[in-house]
């Protein structure tokens, strides 16, 4: 999982790597965030209220998409 700007601040890190069964708990983007808020707490749950998940390439924001790959964590992002 990679993390970018406001999230990498959040997390206080730019990636994270976790073990094979951690990994497996981790299968949709619902479960990747509530992993992040129980482990990262209020910081990156502002971040995740209005952020996106790009998941193989595709950004998403719905908690039931399948995650089976790299994950990016983005922050919202102003402009148009």
């Amino acid at each position: 999982m990679r993390y970018f700007a406001a999230a990498a601040e959040a997390a206080g890190r730019e990636e994270e790597v976790f073990a094979a069964a951690e990994a497996a708990s981790l299968s949709t983007v619902g479960a990747v965030r509530a992993r992040l808020i129980a482990q990262y707490g209020e910081p990156m749950a502002r971040v995740l209220a209005n952020g996106s998940f790009l998941v193989d390439g595709i950004v998403s924001r719905d908690d039931a998409t399948a995650v089976d790959g790299l994950v990016d964590v983005l922050p919202p992002f102003a402009g148009g």
